[in-house]
């Protein structure tokens, strides 16, 4: 059963949806500015900018995951943990967040290159976030579920990348997960059709090498099974009459007073 959010829902979803966007902006230039922060304190700052705000974290304690922010690097594709580690130039970092506003959730991730990287790392970064936004571009009203997972596939692997099989993006509202499922792969024509409500986290992870991954010993940890680079960026989308709604995009002239 895949939930239609009314207007007061919505109203809610879009504010979850600002306070995320504006505490990963927030997340990005701190690592820009503070070279050799560790992903530990990282964590510590999403966590007090989203109380701050008088928001929950959404990740913290979710399935006994114990911290608030992913924090992910290099061939990490999801769920790093924040420790000890430092960021360094040359690094990509994936940052993952969610927020419960008022019971209502939102989930957002961006990759952020540190310093120099390469021409084809920054190829990787372009093409994960265009397909992001290749994908989004299906989330109408009439559209079935796969065709934002073609369109996402479609253009990755044009450009020389694989998507990750293994993970998928959601449904997202009064919980962090819901149905439907959203691959980063498949045809056209499938699934179920979208209407006018759905709320939708889209998500591509896109991996430099192939699309295999494994989980770490610390059982969260998902690594590229070739060690090679991956990137990941999310939104969370409302299906509407007209265009595709993006809740998590981050936007001053929309920003209100949530306190």
């Amino acid at each position: 059963m895949i939930a239609k959010r009314s207007e007061k829902e919505l109203k809610y979803l879009r504010e979850a949806g600002q306070i995320l966007a504006g505490v990963l902006k927030e997340l990005e230039k701190t690592i820009m500015n503070n070279p050799g922060i560790t992903t530990f304190d990282l964590n510590k700052l999403a966590e007090s900018l989203i109380l701050k705000q008088k928001a929950k974290p959404a990740f913290k304690g979710y399935r006994g995951f114990p911290y608030s922010l992913c924090v992910s690097l290099n061939e990490e594709v999801v769920h790093g943990i924040p420790g000890p580690r430092q960021i360094r130039p040359g690094d990509i970092v994936s940052l993952d967040l969610g927020v419960n506003w008022k019971g209502y959730y939102s989930d957002a991730a961006i990759t952020v290159p540190i310093g120099k990287v390469s021409r084809e790392v920054r190829k990787l970064l372009k093409v994960t976030k265009m397909a992001l936004y290749k994908g989004i571009k299906q989330a109408r009203r009439g559209k079935r579920v796969s065709d934002i997972s073609f369109a996402i596939q479609h253009y990755v692997e044009k450009n020389g990348f694989s998507v990750v099989k293994d993970l998928t993006g959601h449904g997202i509202g009064r919980k962090l997960h819901e149905e439907p499922a959203i691959p980063n792969f498949g045809e056209p024509g499938h699934g179920p059709q979208l209407e006018e409500g759905m709320v939708l986290a889209i998500e591509p992870m896109v991996n430099m090498g192939n699309s295999e991954v494994e989980i770490l010993k610390d059982h969260w940890t998902i690594v590229t099974k070739d060690r090679q680079l991956s990137a990941h960026f999310e939104h969370t989308v409302a299906v509407t009459n007209n265009h595709p709604e993006i809740l998590t995009l981050y936007n001053t002239q929309q920003k209100k007073d949530l306190s």
